[in-house]
């Protein structure tokens, strides 16, 4: 695989599941609750689907060539990139006015 497209690859699937929580009421997309999800069940998902992301990553990577070591300084990189990526989800959720 190309750098460049294991690159968009990642972007794309980081883009799509950071949005994930607030597009759906259903726990990760897969299990549905009783009742609706509480703003924590939605941070708890972009937590564990930040480590899902940063997997699919380091396996797209160690594929390619080999794995730069991660320092304190990516990580407070990525963590921010990956919340404003979940924006418009949260707009989405949010901000916008449902008409029922």
């Amino acid at each position: 695989m190309d750098v460049s497209l294991a690159s968009w690859l990642v972007i794309a699937v980081a883009l799509a599941s950071a949005n994930l929580p607030f597009l759906t009421e259903k726990v990760f997309g897969l299990i549905p609750l009783k009742q609706p999800k509480h703003a924590f069940v939605r941070v708890f998902e972009l937590l564990v689907l930040y480590f899902v992301v940063g997997a699919i990553a380091f396996l797209l990577e160690s594929r390619i060539g080999s794995v730069f070591t991660q320092v304190k300084e990516f990580y407070m990189i990525t963590v921010p990139l990956f919340v404003t990526l979940s924006f418009p989800g949260f707009v989405w959720r949010y901000l916008r006015k449902h008409r029922h």
